[in-house]
């Protein structure tokens, strides 16, 4: 459990210092990212939001207080809910929100253009535009206008593209002047400047762009958003637009439209209340004319004045009985009427007349009840069609509530008839007893019985055509505004800290993306965790990437390079710690050329000659020999190991090389690169040369061939008492090197194996092999040398 502790801490410790070590990159994709954000938010367009509270007022709720069963079965809010959802449809309806950018004029919008941004001007226009052609034709336009100014009175106009001049053949490519009648493809236009104080400004351009209505309603019914709270009918209403003012000013608008539209629908009601009241205004008019002028003729005819003075011969009965004949007569006829109203087809609306008269509280209701069905009707007609299954349910509805309006009034009828009937009985039993009276007299009664009947139910007409009037005008609006549309000018979009942020996050992602797939993809050795992730075999050290010029290392040294080849020799000493008295035979090869093979022979095999032990050092790489370069020496003899194996004659001290610097080291050149150098190292004569120089020295170092490229070192491997098998850090890739090295080691094919990594990258890791005793052991680095 420790042991994978300890692996997971060091890959993590392995990420942040791979991470850390592009820490130059990151750095300039985050500063790139964040002057692409700031310049965004510099020229790009900011919106403001405004919003505004208004209570949708229910006319049912102040009427009667809730039962208990419906507050228990919460039938009050669910119908309250469904109320305040139907209010929000009518206030984002195309044809209100139609209404509002008519009547705020927001199809036309007015532009000052910069030089790279161009700035709307809502209120107060430089110029103003007037058409010739109806609304209904501008509000299908859809079109962009450019306008150069070029003096207070002349103007230069463009079309859509800005490169063609508007009717240049009718202007003869003069400039335009304001107040010109200008024709165009959707009629003619004057354009003229605005009061002084926002005159255009010579050698402004303006831009003013035409949009079809459609496209704005379409546009702003998907920028408003309603939200109202569980079981309450305050509804807030929010709008995003890029000027702040003209938000305020939808908003105010669109709560007077839907108001105005509520008032509307309640107002049709009281007209057709009116209309039918006066056409029955007319009828009765006409028949109480006729009733008067029979009583004047009849007056004329039969020399009858002063009938006030015979009004005492009426018994007080027959008063009573007259008013309830006069009462009864009255109803019949307002049925009669009603009746009529129903049955009409051809009607300008399906609204019945309400409160004519009818004393009957379940005729009052149902007609509320049917007006009420019609008038939601009608709302949803406004958006819909009689295809909606709703408006087929509202139409059933309202069929069934006039069938029973009918069958009411049908038995209202039967009953007042009977009642009339049994009262003229009464009233005829009264005459009885005046019969003694004049005839003439009677048939002026008669008269006069109808026409006090007409002028009834005349009167009555005008009070309730004034009541219908005072109606009218009592109307208030559906909807209480709690609060007008308001803004507190903060934009809303883009958000500043998070555009920031989002661009941080940016920046810093992609080169990390970057790096982490490119460490994904690479497959080099770079340290001793990827060496021993690849190859389990003993690690022997690793030796630290220097630069070039320092290719050897000095006897007084203590760079980080000295100090691991001094760390290397005590671990090949430990290793071969049970070795015998003769020299310990160290045979260093690699998989490929160009790992530091020949740098590391050199380098070990000084930094033990300086420990005054004797060294010999073999190059028996004898393709392509390095080592006389790397000392920077001349052999003493032109002759070699290649040529000690081939020419019998030669003794193993006639191919030995003495330094004069170091008087500890001795060294074999390859000597004549021979044409068959595995044959060469086939000789038997290379073990004795071996059995001869392992009395002499404490050391015989053999700077061997790539065991990857040629078979020259296995054919010697038998000799050596350790083998290392140097590995270039970040220059070779680990899967060639698990083919080439793991079968060596699983055959025991190079006897005592042991790995070693060169050209490791140190300063990356964060630490050395300088402990502090390098020329400056105090220096620090800077916050910023992470590589």
């Amino acid at each position: 459990m420790e042991s994978r502790t300890s692996t997971s801490t060091n890959e993590l410790k392995k990420t942040i210092d791979l991470y850390l070590s592009r820490w130059k990159l990151i750095s300039f994709f985050v500063i790139v990212a964040l002057a692409l954000a700031f310049t965004y938010l510099r020229y790009t367009t900011y919106e403001y939001q405004a919003s505004a509270s208004i209570k949708i007022k229910d006319d049912k709720q102040s009427q009667k207080l809730p039962s208990i069963s419906e507050l228990s079965k919460g039938s009050l809010f669910s119908e309250r809910n469904t109320k305040i959802n139907d209010e929000i449809e009518v206030l984002t309806s195309r044809a209100l929100i139609a209404n509002v950018v008519k009547k705020l004029h927001l199809n036309i919008r007015y532009y000052e253009q910069g030089k790279i941004k161009e700035q709307e001007l809502y209120k107060n226009p430089p110029v103003a535009l007037s058409f010739f052609a109806s609304d209904s034709i501008i509000h299908q336009v859809d079109t962009t206008l450019f306008i150069k100014v070029k003096s207070p009175s002349q103007f230069l106009m463009f079309q859509d593209d800005g490169k063609s001049l508007i009717d240049r053949d009718v202007s003869g490519g003069k400039l335009f002047s304001f107040g010109d009648r200008i024709k165009t493809g959707f009629g003619d236009m004057v354009i003229v400047p605005n009061t002084a104080k926002y005159a255009p400004k010579i050698g402004s351009n303006l831009k003013v762009s035409l949009n079809r209505v459609n496209s704005l309603v379409n546009q702003y019914q998907s920028k408003i958003s309603t939200s109202v709270e569980k079981e309450s009918t305050i509804v807030k209403l929010s709008l995003k637009d890029n000027i702040p003012s003209r938000a305020i000013d939808i908003l105010n608008q669109i709560i007077k439209e839907y108001n105005n539209d509520v008032i509307a629908d309640k107002e049709e009601v009281i007209k057709v209340t009116s209309d039918f009241i006066n056409n029955r205004l007319e009828l009765v008019f006409k028949e109480l004319e006729e009733v008067d002028f029979t009583a004047e003729q009849i007056q004329k005819r039969n020399n009858l004045t002063a009938l006030g003075s015979q009004a005492n011969i009426y018994l007080e009965s027959e008063k009573q009985n007259e008013f309830q004949i006069s009462s009864t007569t009255n109803k019949i006829q307002l049925i009669d009427y009603l009746q009529e109203e129903i049955k009409e087809k051809n009607k300008r609306s399906d609204l019945l007349p309400a409160n004519i008269g009818i004393d009957d509280s379940n005729v009052s209701q149902v007609t509320r009840s049917h007006n009420e069905l019609v008038a939601q009707r009608d709302k949803i007609l406004k958006n819909s069609t009689e295809k909606n299954p709703v408006v087929i349910n509202l139409n059933n509805q309202i069929d069934a509530l006039k069938a029973n309006l009918e069958s009411s009034l049908e038995n209202m009828k039967r009953t007042s008839e009977i009642t009339l009937s049994s009262l003229n009985r009464e009233d005829a039993r009264i005459r009885g007893q005046l019969y003694s009276a004049p005839t003439k007299q009677r048939q002026l009664r008669d008269i006069e019985r109808q026409q006090g009947i007409k002028e009834s139910l005349y009167m009555f007409l005008l009070e309730k055509r004034e009541e219908s009037a005072i109606s009218l005008g009592m109307f208030t609006p559906n909807a209480k505004v709690i609060e007008t549309a308001y803004s507190n000018y903060n934009p809303v979009s883009p958000n500043k800290m998070m555009t920031y942020l989002g661009a941080l996050m940016f920046g810093m992602m992609i080169p990390i993306g970057f790096i982490f797939v490119m460490d994904l993809l690479d497959t080099k050795i770079y340290d001793k965790d990827d060496l021993m992730g690849a190859l389990k075999i003993p690690y022997i050290g690793d030796i630290p990437l220097t630069s070039k010029r320092t290719k050897l290392i000095n006897k007084v040294d203590y760079s980080p390079k000295a100090e691991a080849f001094r760390i290397l020799r005590s671990n090949i000493d430990f290793v071969l710690k049970d070795h015998g008295t003769n020299a310990k035979k160290i045979f260093i090869t690699s998989t490929r050329a160009q790992e530091g093979k020949s740098h590391t022979s050199t380098n070990l095999a000084s930094s033990i000659s300086f420990s005054e032990k004797s060294v010999l050092l073999i190059e028996m790489d004898i393709r392509v020999p390095k080592i006389m370069e790397y000392l920077k020496e001349k052999p003493t003899s032109k002759i070699g190991l290649s040529d000690y194996l081939a020419d019998k004659k030669l003794s193993p001290d006639d191919i030995i090389t003495k330094l004069k610097n170091n008087a500890y080291l001795d060294v074999i050149a390859s000597g004549t690169i021979p044409p068959n150098p595995s044959e060469l190292l086939m000789s038997p004569r290379v073990e004795e040369l071996f059995r001869y120089f392992e009395n002499k020295y404490d050391y015989i170092i053999v700077d061997a061939s790539a065991v990857g490229l040629v078979s020259d070192t296995l054919l010697i491997a038998k000799f050596a008492d350790i083998f290392i098998y140097v590995v270039s850090a970040d220059n070779i890739d680990k899967r060639h090197l698990v083919t080439v090295a793991k079968p060596l080691y699983a055959d025991n094919r190079l006897p005592n194996m042991n790995l070693l990594l060169n050209g490791t990258n140190f300063d990356k890791k964060g630490y050395g092999y300088g402990y502090g005793y390098g020329k400056d052991p105090e220096k620090k680095e800077k916050w910023y040398q992470f590589s």
